[in-house]
């Protein structure tokens, strides 16, 4: 029985391979996820991105179940946000800050709740310029002009929400969407 397309899932792992802590190698995680059964799995970048066929399991099972083996199996502890491949389209079609030459600078700040977006709220009002701050269903949107390193708009969503949140560039974002979308590489 083939598994139908809207069973694909993103994994999102916190923190992976960021300075010396926390380090996966990605065929290790590659493996990880295969022998949890998901099928057809591809990594992106060495960052702890990861696309599978998950084969009916829901995303918080599969979250849980990815940090669970990573402890056990890597000895690594980690968040993990999973979305199924419906909840990742409609988180990038949910972004409304303008599209940029630069999308290093453009974050996607995915919620590990997505009822955390009612907490963002304070923060739709504040005066960010020359950033942007945009918050859509799943995720919070940034623009850091300045840098990442620099933003205030990634500082204060990083104090409000802890670990649960993980971010990625907006190019990782574009790659991982390209594998749901069928590219047998990312881009």
């Amino acid at each position: 029985m083939a598994i139908e397309h809207n069973e694909r899932q993103v994994a999102l792992l916190r923190g992976i391979n960021v300075g010396r802590a926390k380090r996966v190698a990605m065929a290790d995680l590659r493996k990880l996820l295969a022998d949890l059964g998901y099928g057809e799995v591809r990594t992106v970048l060495n960052s702890g991105n990861a696309v599978f066929e998950a084969g009916g399991v829901p995303p918080a099972t599969s979250a849980t179940r990815i940090e669970e083996a990573l402890v056990l199996k890597l000895g690594v502890a980690a968040r993990v946000t999973v979305l199924s491949a419906g909840q990742f389209a409609e988180l990038m079609a949910q972004n409304t800050l303008a599209p940029t030459d630069d999308p290093a600078r453009l974050l996607a700040l995915v919620l590990n709740k997505p009822a955390d977006t009612a907490r963002l709220a304070p923060l739709l009002g504040q005066p960010w310029q020359p950033e942007a701050l945009a918050v859509g269903s799943w995720a919070a949107y940034a623009w850091c002009p300045d840098g990442v390193l620099a933003s205030k708009v990634v500082a204060a969503l990083g104090v409000l929400l802890g670990d649960g949140v993980t971010s990625r560039n907006w190019a990782t974002m574009q790659k991982l969407d390209a594998l749901l979308n069928g590219a047998t590489t990312a881009v």
